[in-house]
């Protein structure tokens, strides 16, 4: 079971919004006894975001499950005095001070590492740790706007947009709990503790890492392209009569059998579109003569002939629609307890590791 993983492993996690309390997280629900540290009076930043629900803000549900709440004001020296006590007993301290008040406060790697030398810190930052980056605050949506990841997000045309999802926050969460990870094996051979320092700016990055290649290779911007996709034409978002789909054609034999069942052969015979190169190139003529076609039926017509061509469609959902789906059904994301949804990890496949609720603050 994935709840017995790391079962007797201590966690002090500090840290606050989304990244690190994510990594946290993880690590509880792989068994890990995680005491969060809040500062008064009111504890996680996100514990006032809204929506709520039973009184608690759904940010903070998210990402703070199967924890225990203590309430420490660090700028206090006998509080400071109290978590360096629990340093010591600790295997893993999860961190992401705003600049410079790790060091103002004493309580760095070099510190926790005095302290106790089997401890592993994982200091998650915006920005890293280098003389520039330091000086750096930075939350998930500005990241995505200084990495570049917002100026080809969108419809050409259009503003920059933010992906909705805060990717760099959840992806930095996902880095820092590997990295921990692999901190953990690497102690079981030396004897010794780490410092995991992952930050949002290397996870855009990573996010983007064939946009950048691609860059790198071409000296070729990124273009905004919607819903589509730089390396595959037709691969967009069409409207039907009664509602969008969703058409990705990846590969060249896919091609033919799409237009086949949009009734446009023609198409295949049709300089422009026969390799995908050059239905790239002519991706606009493209999708107004494939748009054309969709809008003539209703979306649950052109699936039904479209799957069975063996074409990569479906409808574009709302998340109402897509939590009600079949396959949604059948996936059993959510936990319940004391009245609260919980998801689970995609690596638990019941969600037996689920066991708690998010802690009130204070409450342990």
């Amino acid at each position: 079971m994935l709840a017995q993983t790391y079962t007797g492993l201590k966690v002090l996690d500090l840290s606050t919004n989304i990244a690190g309390p994510y990594a946290a997280m993880i690590l509880a629900d792989m068994g890990a006894d995680v005491t969060k540290v809040e500062r008064p009076p009111t504890g996680d930043d996100t514990r006032a975001l809204p929506p709520k629900w039973n009184d608690e803000a759904t940010v903070f549900l998210a990402v703070n499950r199967n924890k225990d709440s203590l309430i420490l004001n660090l700028k206090e020296e006998a509080d400071r005095a109290q978590l360096m006590q629990l340093v010591t007993g600790a295997d893993v301290l999860v961190e992401s001070f705003p600049p410079g008040l790790g060091e103002k406060l004493g309580l760095t790697h070099a510190a926790f590492n005095a302290a106790n030398p089997r401890i592993i810190t994982c200091s998650i930052s915006a920005f890293g740790d280098g003389p520039i980056g330091s000086k750096m605050p930075g939350y998930d949506a500005l990241v995505q706007a200084v990495s570049g990841m917002m100026s080809f997000t969108g419809n050409k045309g259009d503003a920059p947009v933010r992906l909705a999802p805060s990717v760099l926050d959840l992806s930095t969460g996902m880095w820092a709990a590997m990295g921990i990870m692999a901190a953990l094996k690497r102690r079981d051979e030396s004897g010794s503790g780490d410092h995991v320092r992952p930050s949002l700016i290397d996870s855009a990055f990573n996010m983007m890492n064939h946009q950048t290649i691609a860059y790198l290779a071409t000296g070729n911007l990124p273009e905004k392209l919607g819903a589509g996709a730089p390396s595959a034409a037709p691969y967009g978002v069409y409207a039907a009569q009664d509602g969008d789909i969703m058409i990705a054609t990846a590969s060249e034999p896919q091609f033919p059998r799409l237009c086949a069942a949009l009734g446009l052969d023609e198409m295949t015979k049709d300089a422009r579109f026969s390799k995908m190169a050059d239905r790239i190139k002519n991706r606009k003529t493209l999708d107004e003569m494939i748009g054309k076609a969709i809008s003539t039926h209703s979306a649950e017509k052109w699936l039904k002939r479209l799957n069975a061509a063996g074409i990569s469609c479906g409808r574009v959902n709302n998340l109402e629609q897509s939590l009600a789906s079949d396959v949604v059904q059948e996936r059993k994301l959510f936990i319940e307890l004391d009245g609260v949804k919980y998801l689970r990890l995609p690596i638990d496949a019941d969600g037996a590791s689920i066991t708690r609720t998010a802690p009130k603050l204070d409450e342990n």
